[in-house]
């Protein structure tokens, strides 16, 4: 059983390794991060050696999305790092899914990404050209995911509950779009409190600006963890 520390994947929506360093020394209680695309173009794979050596989990945030033989060949690289999580789009397909499952070694967990918390209902319907409901498409991905031996996938902590109930405790959510009372949405649309989250089921809250562009990372950190524990 995970503890309440290591359900908080701290994003760290940075740039060089030297801040990722500054602000880690300032959270000692971190436990799971989050290296997306930015920072991994930025500094390559030798920072996920370190934050490994480090002690820490990492969820590395790329974001697969190819032909089903490419992603097969992109996810067994980025499986050699030892990650602990890896993900890839659902709208690749179901056989991109399973090729990317395939290319798994050791106990890296391969997720999928339903919609992006930055979509709302008008883009999915207007701009993706996707009909009906985000809870309906996010629903048929991640029963593409699981279909394709995916362990779980990253959506928005409001279609936890739906996910939960029809697909099952075990599969994974990873929720981004998570933002502490009184802070700011930015680009996320579809969010949830940390406490919101954990009622509704969600197994990994991801959170970046409100601990890493907070004054206090560790207090911000510690109010988050405090919040969720009286839930958990």
């Amino acid at each position: 059983m995970i503890n309440t520390a290591e359900r908080i994947i701290i994003a760290l929506d940075l740039r060089t390794k030297q801040d990722v360093l500054a602000i880690l020394k300032k959270i000692p209680q971190a436990q799971f991060v989050k290296v997306g695309m930015e920072l991994f173009y930025s500094t390559g794979p030798d920072l996920i050696v370190c934050l490994k050596e480090m002690g820490l989990k990492v969820f590395l945030d790329l974001k697969v999305h190819d032909i089903p033989n490419t992603a097969y060949g992109a996810i067994q690289v980025l499986s050699q790092l030892g990650c602990d999580i890896l993900n890839l789009h659902c709208a690749g397909g179901l056989e991109m899914m399973q090729r990317a499952r395939e290319a798994i070694t050791g106990e890296t967990l391969l997720i999928g990404v339903t919609q992006l918390t930055s979509t709302d209902q008008q883009v999915l319907n207007t701009q993706l050209k996707i009909s009906g409901s985000i809870e309906d498409c996010v629903l048929h991905y991640a029963s593409m995911a699981q279909q394709a031996g995916l362990h779980g996938v990253v959506c928005s902590p409001k279609e936890v509950g739906l996910l939960k109930s029809k697909l099952g405790t075990d599969f994974i959510t990873v929720t981004p779009g998570v933002r502490p009372a009184g802070s700011g949405t930015q680009d996320q649309k579809r969010i949830m409190t940390p406490k919101e989250a954990i009622q509704a089921g969600s197994d990994y809250l991801v959170i970046g600006r409100p601990i890493v562009a907070s004054s206090d990372p560790q207090e911000a950190f510690a109010k988050i963890l405090v919040e969720m524990e009286m839930v958990s």
